[in-house]
């Protein structure tokens, strides 16, 4: 339940650069927001006269909204808060940090670097408790807490890293008019997923667009489909075991995985165009074969970011919606969400740092962003109401509802088999090679590595 609080928060000081309280959002206590715990951390804290950087990922439209989420802990603890985004954030924060400029606060939008530099020792372990406070308080919390765990400088594991921003990738858009017309039903698990794309076929349907072009980075598109299908077919341990090489490219359950995707993709009656036309089509493209009529393809897998390349008249519930890529029944798995995401890390401490961290824990912290739009959180203390739109809101209960979490695959291995190797061998599997070579191929590169 959604409750406000009963008593205002008192007036603070503010030092020059802090938001003022008439540029807030909302005012605080007021509308279906969830304050419960913001006043407590308006009485716990007074950091008037200090500041807190940040850097991130996060420029133009994104940067604003980020904006006015810090504005509710400048206007709590009377600090200012200074964000800073960069188009060349990793490269940036690696520069800082060995210069001994390094911000207060560093916002990764992966893992990798984070745990690179927790190696080199440029970054602070977090808190106390807030591991535990994740794992209790988030989806999927304590696959979060490993995402955010890494060895230090000292060679011991520490938390590092607390999830803030999180994007969904198991999700598959459809047409539901197509589906009404057909009489088509939503699958709910991976067993019926697999029947309804036969009788669609049967029915001169063509199940899938799929598109795996995407410039220099083509194939990038067919290693979700993978990442998914590990997910989906194993326990997520043998998935940080593939992501880290403790089991090699060509072990039998990577090579099922990528065999699973090709089930879909390398069926020419199942896909648009055939398994040659998803090569080469551009991951934009693809999904507008949703639209047209008749509909050239009935579904569509891709990240909750894809609606930015629908036509202008896709309208979400009407010609266009989406559900969540289920797992097997059989497997008996859970539900297994793939995904991106930011973490805050601290890369220069202070006791208004740590003060973040705990602003971070109030749902308040999230449902400012949520409320404009791009933006989920595991937050299970959030009011989903809040979102921006009904089709953030359902995102976010996918991701509530989410078994286990686990980072895009291709971002956490080394860049030469992530966003090479791994891209270039889906082309070639699903242009004709057989995927245990594939498999082979792509463990022989990263062999040369070491």
């Amino acid at each position: 339940m959604v409750r406000t609080l009963t008593a205002s928060v008192a007036t603070l000081a503010l030092c020059a650069g802090a938001a003022a309280a008439q540029d807030l959002l909302v005012p605080v206590g007021e509308g279906d927001f969830t304050w419960d715990g913001y006043q407590e951390f308006a009485d716990a804290y007074d950091f008037s006269g200090q500041t807190v950087t940040l850097t991130g990922p996060w420029t133009g439209n994104e940067k604003e909204k980020v904006d006015k989420v810090f504005q509710y802990f400048a206007e709590a603890t009377g600090a200012s808060v200074n964000y800073s985004g960069s188009d060349s954030f990793e490269q940036d924060i690696v520069i800082s940090a060995r210069s001994g400029s390094a911000p207060n606060i560093a916002v990764f939008p992966q893992p990798g670097l984070a745990a690179d530099m927790a190696r080199q020792g440029y970054l602070t372990p977090l808190p106390d408790g807030i591991g535990e406070w994740v794992a209790e308080n988030y989806a999927a919390g304590d696959s979060l807490v490993d995402l955010g765990t890494y060895e230090g400088e000292d060679g011991e594991e520490d938390l590092f890293g607390m999830f803030y921003r999180i994007d969904v990738k198991s999700l598959v858009w459809y047409n539901p008019i197509t589906f009404d017309e057909y009489g088509f039903d939503v699958p709910e698990t991976m067993e019926e997923l697999k029947e309804l794309t036969e009788d669609m076929a049967d029915e001169g349907i063509t199940p899938w667009c799929i598109g795996l072009g995407s410039g220099a980075a083509t194939g990038w598109p067919a290693t979700d489909w993978v990442e998914d299908m590990m997910l989906r077919l194993h326990a997520p341990e043998v998935y940080d075991q593939w992501v880290s090489n403790e089991i090699p490219f060509d072990d039998p359950q990577v090579v099922e995985a990528i065999e699973e995707f090709g089930w879909y993709a390398k069926n020419d009656d199942f896909v648009s165009g055939g398994a040659e036309n998803a090569a080469t089509t551009d991951f934009r493209d693809s999904p507008g074969g949703l639209f047209t009529i008749p509909p050239e393809c009935a579904m569509h897998r891709q990240a909750s970011f894809i609606p930015a390349f629908f036509p202008e008249d896709a309208e979400q519930g009407e010609n266009v919606d989406f559900f969540y890529l289920p797992s097997f029944e059989e497997k008996d798995l859970g539900q297994p969400l793939l995904g991106a995401g930011t973490l805050f890390a601290i890369t220069n401490p202070s006791d208004a740092t740590n003060a973040m961290f705990e602003f971070l824990k109030l749902p308040i912290a999230h449902e400012i962003w949520m409320a404009q739009d791009a933006f989920l959180t595991a937050h299970l203390g959030v009011n989903t109401d809040v979102y921006a739109n009904d089709a953030l809101k359902q995102q976010g209960e996918i991701l509530q509802e989410a078994t286990t979490f686990r980072f895009d695959a291709s971002d956490l291995m080394p860049s030469e088999i992530g966003a090479g190797a791994f891209w270039t061998g889906m082309i070639d599997f699903v242009t004709g090679a057989e995927a245990d070579a594939v498999a082979a191929d792509i463990q022989s590169r990263w062999d040369s590595l070491n």
